[in-house]
């Protein structure tokens, strides 16, 4: 459904003034992420993942900033020791920026600032955070990153008071937007609103034209069905999609009924959407739950894209049908069986920075 700019938001609205939440395949001035702290995040496990934080890094720093917030000066020092011991340079001269801005935990996608832009620069989204329906109580620090972002980039913030986080959405750069209604329509996020509400509002803020509906996430996610879980654009008229194989897994039917959505679901010149699926991997448990472990959980960076690996044979057919699909980039697979414990990924934990359009010059 094609929407109007809500009357009840505040004007100007980043949409009026000409800024669009860019693809994640366009090119970015940075990776914004928050380095693992959160002992409930981790239980028994949070070093566990620091080698994984080190592998993102040193892979996406081959093409962009990598930007890294740490709780105070003694955890910088801390970091700074790590990187430096696996060859990371940080600090000045280097791609890889230390900041101290306290966070509750690591999840940066879902409570850090969504940029958009315009051909004169950026600006910042700022949304509202409840810690996914007021599960955990993890949203004072995390709630005052979008503004501290936008501080340091020097952009302008727009407050939007609705309840989203940056996971539940995907965008072809271009008008669409991807979102699922187990999520967005949830009465634990904004349950005043309507599903046309809601549709304004994202039009508004990141200044998208249409948005898609898929149904339920998948089984272990605790963010009531995030859709980078689920189907990722990697086109302007393209998506990848997780598909389960096995009939009687408890993906098998949710996931069947997303893929038969995507199949209805045309761009906005009316052409049918390319639709690339990939597999899911066994099942995948920690102490008896089930977790939310899926392909789809990829960060396209400038240069490389960020692959989970769960030590299945199914890693190297994910791998395959992405390499295809980014052929000018490197995929990369890193282990998250660690990870996936805490309920997340490689793009759960990552924030773009869009580099700013570069005009046109005169010939």
């Amino acid at each position: 459904m094609r929407v109007d700019v809500p009357p009840a938001l505040p004007t100007p609205s980043p949409v009026q003034l000409g800024y669009r939440m860019p693809a994640e395949w366009e090119p970015h001035a940075g990776t914004w992420l928050t380095w693992p702290h959160c002992e409930e995040t981790w239980p028994g496990k949070l070093e566990s993942v620091f080698p994984t934080y080190v592998a993102m890094i040193d892979a996406l720093r081959q093409g962009e900033t990598v930007h890294v917030n740490v709780l105070d000066e003694d955890h910088r020092e801390r970091v700074y020791d790590l990187l430096e011991q696996h060859g990371i340079p940080t600090g000045p001269g280097s791609r890889v920026h230390l900041h101290v801005l306290p966070t509750d935990d690591e999840w940066i996608r879902d409570y850090g600032a969504i940029l958009v832009t315009r051909e004169d620069g950026l600006a910042a989204t700022n949304w509202l955070f409840n810690a996914w329906g007021e599960k955990y109580d993890r949203v004072e620090r995390n709630n005052r990153v979008p503004e501290a972002m936008a501080d340091y980039l020097n952009v302008p913030v727009f407050d939007l008071p609705i309840v989203l986080e940056g996971g539940s959405i995907d965008v072809n750069g271009q008008g669409l937007c991807l979102t699922t209604e187990a999520c967005l329509l949830n009465e634990n996020r904004n349950p005043a609103l309507t599903k046309t509400e809601i549709e304004q509002w994202l039009l508004a803020g990141l200044g998208v034209r249409e948005v898609f509906w898929l149904g339920d996430g998948i089984v272990g996610d605790d963010t009531d069905g995030h859709v980078d879980d689920l189907t990722r654009f990697v086109a302007p008229d393209a998506v990848v999609t997780a598909v389960e194989e096995d009939p009687a897994d408890e993906n098998y039917a949710p996931l069947r009924e997303n893929l038969e959505r995507l199949q209805k679901l045309r761009t906005l010149g009316d052409e049918q959407l390319r639709i690339v699926e990939l597999p899911m991997p066994r099942p995948l448990f920690w102490e008896g739950q089930r977790l939310p472990a899926s392909y789809a959980n990829f960060y396209i960076g400038n240069r490389v894209v960020l692959l989970p690996a769960f030590d299945d044979p199914a890693d190297a057919v994910a791998k395959q049908r992405l390499q295809s699909l980014f052929p000018d980039r490197d995929v990369v697979p890193i282990d998250a069986r660690d990870l996936v414990w805490g309920l997340g990924a490689f793009h759960c934990l990552t924030q773009q920075v869009p580099a700013v359009p570069q005009k046109s010059s005169a010939t």
